[in-house]
């Protein structure tokens, strides 16, 4: 699952013809090949693992989610819903339950290997990766897990789903944290559960969220892994080479939420779902590109180019997107990617500003432009004329896609 202002992006699905050469594509970064091989020189001695309790917070951090749970029940309430497909959701359930994933998670003495040779920047930036990754994981398993458990009653075939998907949500974490411990290192999920803030989103606010998290996380994934698979001398650590099957949950959660946001008109066919439809994507999209600039020498380890990679990755989402969401960003104009690298600008003076000894007062006020230039950058983003879209099911007779 992703974020939202971190609506934490993970990873997402295509036919066969979507499959490109991601090396030409994404801008290989030749020389950044260096930082990989030259991450394994010596490795270093094994410490005792540290019990990580927190990670650091910032705006970018991935979230917790709840929900009004009361509102959900009614939603899938059969006898209060017409709408919804419960032939659909059997379908889906079934697709669930094969749980072709099972026994795909298995890790091997490569893992520990790859990791003692990781050394120096690098090795820190890996570490991140699989923190952040492992928040997003588990946020996701906890809000799917409570969903499931409230749900049981008033609708058992959708309540099921959540909780199968509660189940690939944890099997994710577990690995991440699994490798953590590559890196003599645990997130203490248990002590997260408690500590951390959650986000509250009403339902129709969880619905574009988490399908937007699970699409972005599949294209994110599929892309890396045929990267790699192309380039095997940026296979800096062994699990890349689960991606391609991991991303596949990821789609079908996607899925999922899609039909459910089918089974909720009024979250699709009116101009208020329009402009929240934006305002999601341009969330995830926003918060995707600031998070993966900053961590630019994390994509150039494993031979990247950080911005035609995110690129690439918001415009095969925002595509798969336009098959259910009212109305998207056009993200295939030039303009689109020049404001984000505006905002990358302005998101880095409120980094430095923060990283000054100046008194609290005085940064408050140097921050000031740099605000009002990012305020003013989003609303230039969100202004621009959307390509309308969404399912055929919802959409007048005359309308179609245009890009």
């Amino acid at each position: 699952m992703a974020s939202s202002l971190d609506i934490a992006p993970k990873g997402l699905a295509g036919s066969s013809s979507t499959r490109v050469a991601v090396s030409s594509r994404f801008g290989l970064q030749r020389n950044a090949s260096k930082v990989c091989m030259a991450a394994a020189g010596a490795a270093a001695p094994s410490p005792k693992k540290q019990q990580k309790k927190e990670i650091d917070e910032t705006l970018l951090t991935p979230r917790f989610y709840t929900t009004d749970f009361d509102e959900m029940e009614r939603l899938f309430n059969v006898e209060i819903n017409k709408n919804l497909n419960e032939a659909e959701f059997e379908s889906l359930v079934a697709e669930f339950k094969a749980d072709y994933n099972q026994t795909h998670f298995v890790r091997n003495p490569e893992f520990k290997a790859a990791a003692d040779k990781l050394q120096g920047p690098l090795r820190q930036i890996f570490v991140e990766f699989l923190e952040r990754s492992c928040t997003a994981e588990f946020s996701g398993f906890l809000l799917y897990k409570e969903l499931g458990r409230r749900l049981k009653k008033t609708n058992p075939v959708v309540a099921e789903i959540f909780t199968l998907m509660s189940r690939d949500e944890a099997r994710h974490a577990g690995f991440l944290n699994k490798g953590l411990s590559d890196f003599n290192l645990a997130l203490d999920l248990g002590f997260l559960t408690k500590a951390r803030k959650y986000t509250f989103f009403k339902p129709q606010f969880i619905f574009y969220a988490t399908y937007l998290s699970e699409k972005i996380g599949y294209w994110r994934y599929i892309s890396i892994f045929r990267h790699l698979k192309q380039n095997p001398e940026y296979q800096c650590y062994p699990i890349f080479k689960y991606f391609e099957n991991w991303c596949q949950d990821e789609n079908r959660h996607g899925d999922f939420f899609s039909a459910l946001m089918k089974a909720q008109p009024q979250f699709l066919n009116d101009w208020k779902a329009k402009l929240w439809a934006r305002f999601f994507c341009l969330s995830v999209y926003v918060t995707m590109y600031l998070n993966d600039v900053q961590r630019t020498a994390f994509y150039e380890g494993i031979g990247l180019n950080t911005r035609d990679f995110d690129m690439h990755v918001i415009v095969e989402t925002n595509r798969t997107t336009a098959r259910i969401f009212p109305a998207v960003l056009d993200v295939e104009n030039p303009v689109f990617q020049e404001r984000l690298d505006k905002l990358v600008v302005l998101n880095q003076q409120l980094i430095d500003i923060g990283k000054t000894d100046a008194p609290a007062a005085l940064k408050a006020i140097q921050r000031v432009p740099a605000i009002l230039g990012f305020v003013s950058e989003i609303l230039a983003l969100y202004l621009m004329k959307p390509v309308d879209c969404g399912s055929l099911d919802f959409a007048p007779p005359e309308a179609q896609i245009v890009y």
